[in-house]
């Protein structure tokens, strides 16, 4: 039973979900040509070189873009899907490349008859052949490089989580401003933002959950407003700074900053609920609690 709850346990550890924008760009130029100098140089599988149509070199060009091809595919999914971002894990990484890693040997599959002069390439075995063979390359590589980045953010994050854990400032908030107006795109749901009592808000698409303390109970009240709007009616509270595309927490009710693969992780005071802190936002946090 301790085996399993360990690796539970490790399945679900968060990880940085990098399919998007430029990481997503980098991730498949790393694959790109990690295959192409392992297949052209290690000839792992048997290579029967009558069979070819074009040399060697640009059938593996050829087995090294269908990565590309494939997360091309799997685009329209990640890009309408922004809160895989938040809930990411190691399992959830694992399913998603083994899905890849899966449609690729398909991918292979159906280039074939581009490749190869072979009257069965359409046959069941020669399926399972390219599949199989893309995992054994696929696990390899992608293996190693989840497991290397992994590590490498995990040990970061913690170490500077650590150090701004103990060198923050604590922000208290100001008597000046105890009170914003803030527009919504309804005009009979405008209301007055009271700062001190406001601990974080949550996106949820054209919508806003605000948590709101008030001396005894914590209280969500649902606005129409996005969070970009919000940010840009309470950017002069210092204390109040976006640290996702779906949170901006109030610093005033701090308590802790703990680390991850991820980035970072917040705990707020009368809140049981963990905040993530993206790697794009880390810099502004980081500023915005040392000075």
């Amino acid at each position: 039973m301790a085996v399993f709850s360990s690796i539970k346990k490790f399945l679900q550890t968060p990880y940085p979900f990098y399919f998007r924008g430029r990481s997503l760009l980098y991730f498949g130029l790393i694959i790109f040509f990690l295959a192409l100098f392992f297949n052209y140089f290690f000839l792992p599988f048997n290579v029967n070189s009558a069979e070819h149509k074009m040399d060697y070199f640009w059938i593996c060009v050829l087995h090294s873009l269908m990565p590309m091809l494939i997360l091309l595919l799997m685009y329209p999914y990640i890009h309408f899907s922004p809160s895989l971002d938040e809930h990411w894990t190691i399992g959830k990484e694992l399913v998603f490349l083994s899905v890849f890693l899966l449609l690729i040997g398909i991918g292979q599959f159906l280039i074939r008859d581009l490749i190869f002069d072979n009257p069965n390439n359409w046959s069941w075995g020669y399926l399972r052949e390219e599949v199989s063979n893309t995992f054994l390359v696929g696990i390899l590589l992608v293996g190693l490089i989840v497991s290397v980045n992994f590590n490498r953010l995990n040990a970061r994050y913690i170490k500077e989580a650590n150090f701004l854990e103990h060198s923050r400032r604590v922000f208290k908030a100001s008597n000046q401003i105890g009170i914003v107006p803030i527009e919504t795109q309804v005009k009979m749901d405008r209301f007055d933002l009271e700062v001190d009592q406001f601990l974080y808000a949550k996106a949820e698409g054209n919508y806003l959950i605000l948590y709101m303390y008030t001396g005894n109970d914590l209280l969500q009240l649902l606005k129409r407003i996005t969070i970009k709007e919000f940010e840009q009616q309470v950017s002069t509270i210092g204390q109040i700074v976006r640290t996702h595309r779906s949170y901006i927490v109030n610093l005033s009710f701090l308590e802790h900053v703990k680390g991850n693969a991820q980035g970072y992780q917040l705990t707020l005071q009368h809140s049981s609920n963990t905040i993530p802190v993206s790697r794009n936002m880390i810099p502004k946090l980081e500023s915005r609690l040392q000075k």
